[in-house]
């Protein structure tokens, strides 16, 4: 049976006091909701902190990008290993912001995604398409050029211990959000590509949907068949929304 996740990427947001409140907050919203299926993606500078209030509850947490290098002279970068200090479960990798901003093409994301595997730790594979590339009907294009990079390139097996996420990259922080039907479909699509190559894999594969998940949204968008729990954004800053957002995927 695979795993149903929410887990909170807090981009570049916190301070030390409030990022106390705010998981205190959490971890007390989601007493008593089973370990393992809730965790926190956070800046670098906040990873020790975090690991300290975190640790011995059932809330995880990890980082929202890495290096695809093990270490050397790359000024300003932080290696997998570094991440391992810290007790991190996962890393986000290829996040639109990531890709747009910061000019991660399929090939680097393919690296990190490959070096954060080799350190044990889960990466969460980011794929979307941007509001031209759905206009233009070529969002399935996009998205198997994004997944089958990687798997081209660390094999289809690697996706047994990966989370895929699902992020229209026109639905991210827009208010906009996918409809059910229209977040289910590229879900579908994407297990199938999978079970293209490995059936039991696909099957297995947590696929997380990312635009814009609310708690008034998130049972819907949970209750698809291929939506296997969300990577949530601006609502994981905000306790109350991130725990309702959980309970949804509880209920």
């Amino acid at each position: 049976m695979r795993k149903r996740m929410v887990i909170g990427n807090w981009k570049m947001h916190g301070g030390l006091v409030d990022n106390e409140k705010l998981l205190d907050s959490i971890i007390d919203g989601l007493e008593g909701l089973p370990a393992n299926q809730y965790a926190v993606c956070v800046p670098y500078p906040y990873l020790p902190s975090v690991q300290n209030t975190l640790k011995n509850t059932n809330v995880l947490w990890g980082a929202q990008n890495v290096s695809q290098y093990d270490k050397g002279a790359y000024t300003g970068e932080v290696s997998v290993s570094m991440l391992n200090d810290f007790g991190c479960t996962f890393v986000i990798i290829g996040h639109s912001e990531r890709r747009a901003l910061y000019g991660e093409n399929n090939d680097i994301v393919a690296e990190k995604y490959m070096a954060v595997q080799r350190a044990g730790l889960i990466p969460i594979l980011c794929v979307g398409e941007t509001l031209e590339q759905r206009d233009q009907g070529i969002t399935e294009q996009i998205i198997q050029e994004q997944l089958m990079t990687v798997v081209n390139k660390a094999g289809v097996e690697s996706l047994s211990k990966s989370v895929i996420a699902y992020e229209p990259v026109w639905a991210i922080g827009t208010g906009k959000t996918a409809t059910p039907e229209q977040a289910q479909e590229v879900h579908g699509f994407i297990r199938n590509s999978v079970g293209g190559r490995i059936n039991n894999i696909a099957k297995e594969l947590t696929i997380l949907y990312g635009g814009s998940v609310k708690g008034n949204n998130a049972s819907e968008l949970f209750a698809m068949p291929d939506i296997d729990g969300g990577l949530i954004g601006g609502a994981s800053l905000i306790a109350s929304d991130f725990v309702a957002i959980c309970n949804a995927l509880s209920n």
